[in-house]
């Protein structure tokens, strides 16, 4: 009994010391789209909190749901809603429904080269882009040279949410050139003036932000944090956190409020997306 008893003061003692090891520290992982605002929000915040180390990482948001479903991450970062599928994942590892937290708004921009002519396209014209019928830009009404289509891979948020919402469930091109992150779309695009691709509003440096025409017939809207917030930017969402109820305390409940704080929604802004409605920042 004694030598039972001292084998598990002994584990109590090593799980004591791994859960300390543990404390103050917080893994983010998941959506490429969030990934330099989640890094922003980790410098600023260590800076202010010393004795909490933030790791980030992104991979695409996919990525960061099979992490949570794995217990290999505290907060999942991602550009579209979790799935049934990864919600019944998590269910069956921690026992509960991951909570959700919208953190911020975007406008999921269409990007073409700086050169390109192409002020505006429609979300019919889009589909045709992206899904390879519309082959060259002279149809249109840009030079007549073809179309280079660059996505992004299937584990992204931003792919499926453009897939769902732009070309209503239909396949990429086959010709599509994927692409590992958004930053690497919008650098293949800054230096092709035949490609178009898309991603977060916050990448835009090197290339252009197209106007979205809903259909043929109405006004080109640009992604813009009013068009955005009222909801006329016809490609707009929502970016998430995703965290186990478990945690969503202490050093990692702390975060996550502080996120949707105003000094958090100060920094979605300065990296180049849009803060939540006030409506929206409550726990």
């Amino acid at each position: 009994m004694k030598k039972l008893i001292s084998k598990l003061v002994i584990l109590l003692a090593a799980t004591t010391v791994a859960v300390s090891a543990r404390a103050g520290n917080v893994t983010v992982k998941g959506s490429d789209t969030l990934v330099i605002l989640a890094q922003k929000w980790a410098e600023v915040y260590m800076s202010k909190h010393p004795e909490v180390k933030i790791q980030v990482s992104g991979g695409g948001s996919g990525v960061g749901f099979a992490a949570l479903q794995n217990q290999n991450t505290d907060i999942a970062d991602a550009s579209r809603p979790i799935k049934p599928a990864e919600v019944a994942a998590c269910v069956r590892a921690f026992g509960k429904r991951p909570t959700e937290y919208k953190v911020a708004v975007d406008g999921l921009s269409v990007y073409v080269n700086k050169d390109n002519p192409v002020k505006e396209l429609s979300l019919d014209q889009l589909a045709d882009i992206f899904t390879g019928k519309t082959k060259n830009w002279k149809e249109v009404g840009g030079k007549d040279m073809p179309i280079t289509v660059y996505s992004r891979e299937n584990s992204s948020g931003t792919y499926e949410f453009f897939k769902e919402h732009v070309l209503k469930g239909k396949d990429f091109a086959a010709t599509a050139q994927t692409m590992p992150g958004t930053a690497a779309v919008l650098q293949s695009i800054s230096n092709d003036p035949k490609g178009i691709g898309y991603g977060g509003a916050a990448y835009g440096a090197g290339a252009r932000a197209l106007g979205i025409k809903k259909t043929a017939d109405s006004k080109a809207i640009e992604p813009t944090e009013q068009t955005v917030l009222n909801q006329t930017y016809p490609i707009w969402r929502y970016l998430y956190n995703y965290v186990n109820p478990a945690l969503d305390k202490g050093e990692i409940g702390a975060y996550l409020n502080w996120i949707r704080s105003d000094e958090g929604q100060n920094i979605v802004k300065e990296v180049g997306y849009y803060p939540l409605p006030a409506s929206l920042r409550e726990k």
